[in-house]
């Protein structure tokens, strides 16, 4: 992955990973809603811009504590500072903005710096049990900065999982896109990308449709991280077998978790 971008007038931007977990309780708005309210404060504040936040399902367990789903949030943002300011930032905001009671945990790492043990976290905690020391220890062998933040620190372990699933390429679905959540109406395949940074627009078959492909949006538009990509998939909208619509909620969901 291209860890290095150029901005207007040649200004540089690093490519940084900010993992989030445990931000809620069962009254509050969840995560990934923080996850997308941080992004974008700290993209109002000019430390640089915002690329995506997506979604990572991890184990369902009894002995996992967890709010609802058991779900964490990466977010993809490139930044003007330094990795301390970006994780001043995230720190103060969680503090202040997560829920009474919640274990909050934060994960910041310069994608270009990645060790292969992250993503390897990332894809046990969809399938074991982990525990915190587990956490800090990948995390400081791969040179990631990861703190608890309120509770038990407990969302360090969800934190350090979702950047690691995210590297993978091929787990979750984007919370937020530019322009994602103001979609309406219908575009086509290649508006989608214009607008909101949808990169491919497939069938539920797995066939990918030509850029002229009109899509009904309806009220929830995810795509999945697929090939290190965001993939819409879609379904025959019926009538003449011109138009398409964005596929059912439950058939994203599964192709996401």
């Amino acid at each position: 992955m291209i860890c290095q971008h150029d901005g207007a007038q040649g200004e540089k931007f690093l490519s940084y990973l900010i993992g989030i977990d445990d931000t809620d309780n069962l009254e509050s708005r969840g995560t990934g809603y923080r996850a997308r309210m941080l992004g974008l404060a700290l993209q109002e504040t000019g430390l640089g811009r915002l690329r995506s936040v997506t979604r990572h399902q991890l184990l369902v367990h009894p002995d996992i504590r967890y709010t609802s789903h058991n779900s964490s949030a990466c977010l993809a943002f490139d930044g003007r500072a330094g990795i301390g300011d970006i994780e001043a930032f995230c720190v103060s905001f969680l503090k202040r903005e997560s829920a009474e009671g919640s274990d909050a945990g934060l994960c910041v790492l310069l994608q270009e710096r990645v060790d292969p043990s992250v993503r390897l976290f990332g894809l046990r905690a969809k399938q074991e049990v982990l525990d915190q020391a587990e956490a800090y220890e990948c995390a400081g062998r791969s040179g990631v900065l990861l703190s608890g933040l309120t509770g038990d620190g407990g969302g360090v372990i969800g934190a350090l999982a979702a950047v690691g699933l995210y590297l993978t390429g091929d787990d979750g679905r984007f919370l937020w896109l530019p322009g994602l959540r103001e979609l309406l109406g219908t575009a086509t395949a290649i508006d989608l990308r214009e607008l909101a940074r949808i990169e491919v627009v497939q069938s539920v078959d797995g066939a990918s449709l030509p850029p002229e492909t009109l899509v009904e949006l309806g009220d929830w538009v995810r795509p999945v991280l697929r090939g290190g990509r965001s993939v819409l998939f879609v379904e025959p909208g019926g009538g003449d077998g011109d138009r398409w619509r964005v596929a059912a909620r439950d058939f994203i969901k599964q192709r996401s978790e």
